[in-house]
């Protein structure tokens, strides 16, 4: 009897030590810290990014049962070959082709965002979706509707089962989905990035000396490796017809009036149109408009005047140069990776 007890007990343990296992490599964190980037910013104790997680987040991103009609998912404004922006429009178009009044920002490199939309209003990655989703001008709906919907899709229910635990389906495990997929749109692959990394990657003459203005004019706000300090400021860009406000929207603070969340430069060849009401069409207007048509208004970047004159005091030739380093930060592999794509018809039958 002992014996056969002992084997019982043997049998229980293996068992147990196989569960333990296998649940820690279900919920092993995927999400990897490009070499080159500063430590990310993102609390992943309380969500940490496991390949069930993010894929049932990206089946969520691109599903349109998150919007009033049926129609519209996260992915129809974040395209993944604009970087996840809304190419085409100036300003992005949301359910019934309703305008909105921005231009839907990248997601790219979220995992080192303290605050999120063009005014910093959210300040919570798991909660920035519950914005688009609820908005009556983009898709109309309600996180109770959206749960509704996928409780009666059984294959959802088994992939919550396999993120999360349960097959039950929760706002808030919706949003941790979300969060799973967005933290992994991570563009870290450019030349820039390679020649920082010391892979095999040199710049030119025209990068260099591109780089060497870019580190003089433009760093003060588009820090390096994310070109951006996440900061929100004024860009003298016309303010006259707009009733944007920018972040005093948010704060009611006159000194954020007219300012907004400084963007990224990396993959501008992706993300046109350009600044947050999209009023550049194209990438060649981007210099200009900082060496000739910066406005004044009371809260103009002090960073954008020099000698009392506002916008860069650069050649032609230099504005050629920086160009060419600005060149160096798009990332083809970001908007061609096919893990952050669309699941297809097969994909989705493989993984239910």
């Amino acid at each position: 009897m002992r014996i056969k007890a002992l084997m019982v007990m043997g049998i229980i343990l293996v068992a147990l030590y196989a569960f333990r296992s296998q649940t820690a490599v279900q919920y092993k964190s995927i999400f990897k810290q490009p070499s080159n980037f500063p430590k990310s910013v993102y609390d992943f104790k309380n969500n940490p990014v496991t390949e069930a997680g993010f894929q049932l987040g990206r089946n969520l991103f691109y599903d349109t049962r998150f919007s009033r009609n049926n129609k519209i998912s996260c992915g129809f404004c974040h395209i993944q070959g604009a970087a996840f922006t809304h190419h085409g429009h100036d300003i992005s178009h949301g359910i019934d082709n309703y305008v909105t009044m921005r231009n839907a920002p990248p997601i790219m490199n979220l995992a080192w965002s303290t605050a999120f939309m063009w005014d910093g209003r959210i300040t919570n990655l798991d909660e920035q979706p519950f914005v688009p989703i609820t908005d009556h001008v983009e898709m109309d709906c309600s996180l109770d509707t959206v749960v509704a919907r996928l409780q009666k899709d059984a294959a959802y229910a088994a992939m919550f089962k396999q993120a999360f635990g349960s097959s039950k389906i929760t706002e808030q495990n919706i949003l941790k989905a979300l969060s799973q997929f967005m933290l992994m749109c991570v563009s870290a692959n450019s030349k820039y990035d390679k020649v920082m990394r010391h892979v095999g990657e040199t710049f030119t003459a025209d990068e260099q000396a591109g780089y060497e203005i870019f580190k003089q004019h433009c760093n003060t706000c588009h820090k390096e490796p994310l070109f951006t300090d996440y900061s929100f400021r004024s860009n003298g860009f016309n303010i006259l017809s707009t009733k944007d406000k920018g972040r005093f929207a948010v704060t009611r603070d006159s000194s954020d009036l007219y300012t907004f969340k400084v963007p990224s430069l990396r993959n501008l060849a992706y993300t046109e149109p350009y600044m947050h009401n999209g009023q550049l069409y194209q990438f060649k207007s981007i210099i200009p408009q900082y060496r000739f048509y910066i406005e004044d208004n009371p809260n103009l970047d002090t960073s954008l005047v020099h000698n009392g004159k506002r916008g860069f005091n650069i050649t032609n030739k230099e504005a050629e140069q920086l160009t060419a380093f600005l060149q160096t930060l798009n990332d083809s592999s970001f908007v061609r990776d096919s893990k952050l794509s669309e699941p297809d018809i097969e994909y989705k039958a493989e993984l239910f």
